[in-house]
């Protein structure tokens, strides 16, 4: 079965993750903007990350044929930099023509402070300048749901921002409601250790459909799995799912989630 993870940080992956992803029917997949697994000390130290996204990781993954997607952003644990910040926020537009770029992420909230509340809105802002597509990191652990709630308040405070085009990650059990109630796409972090199981992400589909919903493994710096989305695939089939069901989940929702982008041009595998 084909599929795409729409969200993984290869710039934290091996090129054998690569190959081991193609090989197991991955035909793209898009990189979020995220923590270096240190806080970066300049705008420069962003540009040359930007660059990376924007130019080396899509030969990367094209050399086996998987199309690489990205987006561009500050992340939240590093918005405690307000200066930093914005002097990042200034230089986005500079990335926003390059063909692979989708939108403005991964934003959001970590420790749900003030100063990551309007770093988050300054991001907005910019996105709904350009009307880019927005990818949004919800918290981690104890604080998720009051995180998610606030982002989905502020959300909700400006008429401009268009669920639609709002993709809500990380959700889990006690937060996918929030998101899918009020029209926003959601997407479920596959993890060995924190965030989702493939057996919780498929306990969710069963809970709360597959409308607006997809899985991803995201792969970062700390205990992850990047063929996460291909295990949520083998969990699907074991409990009897069709075929249909799970493509749609895995290939065909962020194929229309990632289409509303203008600059989106993917190959379908023949």
């Amino acid at each position: 079965m084909y599929y795409i993870d729409p969200h993984i940080h290869m710039v934290s992956r091996v090129t054998d993750d690569y190959e081991r992803m193609a090989r197991m029917g991955c035909v793209a997949m898009s990189e979020p903007a995220f923590w270096a697994g240190f806080d970066r000390g300049s705008v420069d130290g962003f540009r040359d990350y930007f660059r990376q996204l924007t130019e080396v990781e899509p030969k990367r993954a094209a050399a086996v044929g998987i199309q690489h997607f990205t987006w561009l952003c500050i992340n939240a644990k590093e918005a405690e930099n307000v200066e930093l910040s914005r002097e990042v926020i200034a230089m986005i537009p500079e990335f926003l023509d390059s063909p692979n770029v989708l939108g403005i992420g991964e934003i959001g909230l970590n420790k749900n402070t003030k100063n990551e509340a309007q770093i988050f809105w300054e991001h907005m802002e910019l996105a709904l300048k350009t009307e880019e597509l927005i990818l949004i990191h919800t918290p981690h652990l104890q604080d998720k749901y009051k995180g998610t709630r606030m982002i989905v308040d502020m959300l909700l405070d400006d008429p401009r921002i268009k669920p639609e085009r709002t993709l809500i990650d990380h959700v889990e059990e006690h937060t996918v409601k929030l998101a899918k109630e009020h029209g926003f796409w959601c997407a479920m972090t596959l993890y060995p250790i924190t965030k989702c199981t493939p057996s919780r992400a498929a306990d969710i589909i069963e809970m709360y459909g597959d409308d607006r919903i997809m899985v991803n493994s995201a792969g970062d710096w700390g205990p992850s799995e990047p063929l996460a989305v291909p295990d949520f695939v083998q969990e699907m089939r074991r409990r009897g799912h069709s075929e249909k069901k799970i493509s749609k989940i895995v290939y065909e929702n962020p194929l229309e989630f990632f289409s509303q982008c203008k600059r989106f041009e993917f190959k379908a595998p023949e």
